[in-house]
């Protein structure tokens, strides 16, 4: 198996670990690890239709690890934003 075909079974790997925890109910779709799951496999699946040349995939996934970092940004940003006292 060649570098480009391990990283895309890596990546796929991950993503779809991320999805069943979800969908069982172990990892809440809000949480950062999930959004981090989803931010790692999708860029290494990006990473590795980049090395191939498959654009289409190229897109699809860097954009869902764009998504994924915003949510995770946001997500981690919401915690260390301190909380006002209550008027």
């Amino acid at each position: 198996m060649d570098f480009a075909t391990a990283l895309g079974f890596t990546g796929v790997a991950i993503l779809l670990a991320a999805f069943l925890l979800n969908l069982t109910g172990k990892l809440p779709a809000e949480g950062a690890p999930y959004l981090a799951l989803n931010l790692v496999g999708a860029a290494l699946a990006a990473w590795s239709s980049w090395l191939i040349q498959f654009m289409p995939f190229v897109l699809l996934e860097g954009t869902w690890a764009l998504v994924a970092a915003f949510g995770l940004f946001r997500t981690l940003g919401r915690r260390t934003t301190p909380r006002r006292p209550a008027a």
